[in-house]
């Protein structure tokens, strides 16, 4: 093969040819990776890999467009592709995958050039992938974004909120292909979820084009059409054959069996098939080598992931300062800075859930409306859609109530944290301020939520000035971070002087403790919306000449040194908290506390210990034991 071939010029014979080869050779590497690993997922490999070779031999070694495998357990035939294409060697991957020491992983990973996006869990890849195709269309890039999903996959909700809002926003740069081979783990489609792609794209909004997986011209000219399409995604339907290529699996996939889905084989089993149907010429291999040394223009860089914590190119712009007396929530903090940072950095964007009014984004939907996403009530796509804009050069804001935050896109959230991405995930409405909504909408557990994620930070700012300085932290600083804060309005917090404590010279930084109020007997850690009743609580304990020093903590997850001193001094501790102690500030602090050797000899922990009504915020930190009231019992509990 001399040339590649030109969308919309039928493949010639020539170029039909050199896919067979390709793909066949492709076809051996997924059999003997899977085989030597005696674990892994051939049946999908082999059905998909056809149309994987075609889009990466005639499209992407010469654009380097993204494309997002998102049944990420097809990993052998991404695997298998990137190595035909000289872009990683081949014998390590035959060798090393799934196994320890190589970056080869069960699921397509990062650590793999040419991998855009680490997949595993099904749903959020072809969300993370929307994430890639929206940033292309706000940016005016040429380039498409591709992504492959499996038909079982499909039945996964975040599937079809990523259909509707890739045709709200008319992303007719995004091309998805579905690896149609009716069979799923542990059956067929038919007999475990039955169900019909073609009509919800459709439905959706979408351009949908049948195809048969395996007819490299048909595809040609699918992808053609695709290219073609303006104003609609495009969805392809690639009708397929499960293990397609190799004969005694292709025989079960026929049958719509699921007996090679996540079954390898022996090696007795597939050596006639390496002898036989899969053998390759040394004409048909030197072919393969010539393409790659005289025809692929594109290759990937070699992956690299920023230091988390690492500062960005973001201007933060000026700090706003909340006077003394003034009273204010900090999610309208976060709204205020959120548009400051939006009119000094075009690159930050604003993702919602139909919230927009109570989460405080809608500062930048009136301003820059072409930067503010609201996908619906859809928390999943969001978070991995931020994922994927994160990765294209975009700083995502995603804000919704914490509770959904934390517990329904955790999946998702913990994806991104895998991936390394930088996603800003501010949540509103949390713990027991919420008030009136009642438990469901109470995020009492919402940070405990993240503390197992390794890339991800967690902060809680203690009034609007604090809130302010932390939003722009976190945009200026790589990452993703989770900010969790009440909805109940607080006073500015003010030094003993009166003066503004978080200033327009206060700086944040990741877990910074601050002290609001000096003393000698004990130690009080708040955080959050507490930090209001712990200062409430010191003054009463002052007229009752008890001397008590309130820390600000800002992260269960990053404790500083005032905070370790604080309590080296006092040797007696409250800490008080909007969430609940077994996995937030107590627990936590405990922990740190411990490694670092520090001894107490008294201690007390308040947080919500159970479910609470609806009622109104004072009302329910009073019921629960952390306002003001059991600040003080409490104090004087440990110091007599």
């Amino acid at each position: 093969m001399n040339s590649l071939p030109k969308l919309g010029e039928a493949l010639s014979d020539e170029h039909i040819s050199f896919s067979e080869t390709f793909s066949r050779s492709c076809r051996r590497s997924i059999l003997q990776m899977t085989t030597n690993a005696a674990s892994g997922h051939p049946g999908g490999s082999l059905s998909c890999v056809d149309y994987l070779s075609l889009v990466y031999t005639f499209i992407l070694s010469q654009s380097g467009d993204p494309i997002v495998v998102s049944n990420g357990h097809i990993s052998p035939a991404v695997y298998a592709v990137l190595a035909e294409m000289g872009y990683i060697e081949k014998e390590p991957v035959v060798e090393g995958f799934r196994k320890i020491g190589t970056p080869y992983e069960g699921h397509v990973t990062r650590h793999v050039p040419g991998v855009w996006y680490g997949t595993g869990p099904l749903g959020a890849g072809v969300s993370a992938a929307s994430g890639f195709a929206l940033a292309g269309a706000l940016q005016e890039r040429k380039e498409k974004v591709f992504a492959l999903v499996g038909d079982g996959e499909s039945e996964e909700g975040q599937v079809y909120e990523m259909m509707h809002v890739a045709a709200k926003y008319k992303l007719d740069n995004f091309i998805v292909f579905m690896d149609y081979n009716e069979v799923q783990l542990t059956d067929s489609l038919a007999e475990v979820m039955p169900y019909h792609p073609k009509a919800h794209f459709e439905a959706s909004g979408w351009h949908v084009i049948e195809v048969d997986g395996h007819d490299y011209g048909a595809m040609w000219e699918a992808l053609k059409e695709a290219y073609d399409v303006k104003g609609k995604p495009v969805f392809i339907l690639g009708k397929t054959i499960m293990g397609k290529g190799v004969d005694f699996m292709e025989k079960t996939g026929r049958a719509r069996e699921a007996t090679w889905h996540g079954k390898t084989a022996t090696q007795e089993q597939i050596q006639p098939a390496l002898d036989g149907e899969l053998a390759l010429s040394g004409e048909q291999k030197l072919e393969i080598r010539n393409f790659v040394e005289k025809l692929v223009t594109w290759h990937p860089e070699k992956p690299s992931f920023p230091e988390l914590l690492s500062k960005t190119t973001i201007k933060t712009g000026e700090p706003r300062v909340y006077e003394a007396g003034e009273v204010g929530d900090c999610r309208g903090a976060y709204g205020k800075a959120l548009l400051d940072l939006a009119e000094e950095n075009e690159d930050v964007v604003a993702l919602t859930a139909d919230l927009a009014g109570s989460v405080k984004t809608d500062g930048v939907q009136k301003a820059f409306p072409e930067r503010h996403i609201d996908v619906g009530v859809a928390e999943q796509q969001m978070v991995s859609m931020s994922g994927g804009m994160s990765l294209s050069g975009f700083t995502p804001f995603c804000s919704t109530f914490g509770a959904f935050m934390t517990s329904r896109a955790k999946d998702q959230a913990r994806v991104n944290d895998i991936n390394m991405a930088n996603v800003k995930m501010v949540a509103t409405h949390c713990g027991l301020s919420v008030g009136e909504d009642g438990p469901t909408h109470q995020a009492i557990d919402d940070s405990g939520s993240f503390l197992g994620f390794f890339n991800t930070m967690l902060l809680e700012p203690a009034d609007p000035n604090q809130c302010d300085r932390m939003i722009r932290y976190v945009a200026s600083h790589y990452g993703n971070f989770y900010v969790r804060m009440g909805r109940h309005k607080i006073s500015v917090l003010t030094k003993e002087d009166g003066t503004v404590l978080f200033d327009a010279n206060y700086e944040y930084y990741y877990g910074r403790c601050d002290v609001l109020r000096e003393g000698a007997d004990v130690t009080i850690a708040a955080m959050g919306g507490t930090v209001a009743e712990a200062l409430a609580a010191w003054e009463v304990l002052k007229e009752k000449g008890v001397s008590a020093e309130v820390v600000i903590v800002s992260s269960i997850k990053q404790f500083d040194t005032p905070l370790f001193t604080s309590l080296k001094k006092t040797k007696k501790l409250v800490t008080v908290e909007d969430h609940n102690t077994h996995s937030g500030l107590a627990s936590q602090l405990a922990k740190a506390l411990q490694e670092k050797k520090i001894s107490l000899t008294a201690c007390m922990n308040l947080g919500v210990k159970e479910y609470q009504l609806s009622g109104k915020w004072n009302e329910l930190y009073a019921a629960a034991g952390i306002d003001r009231g059991a600040i003080v019992d409490a104090v004087q509990k440990i110091i007599t």
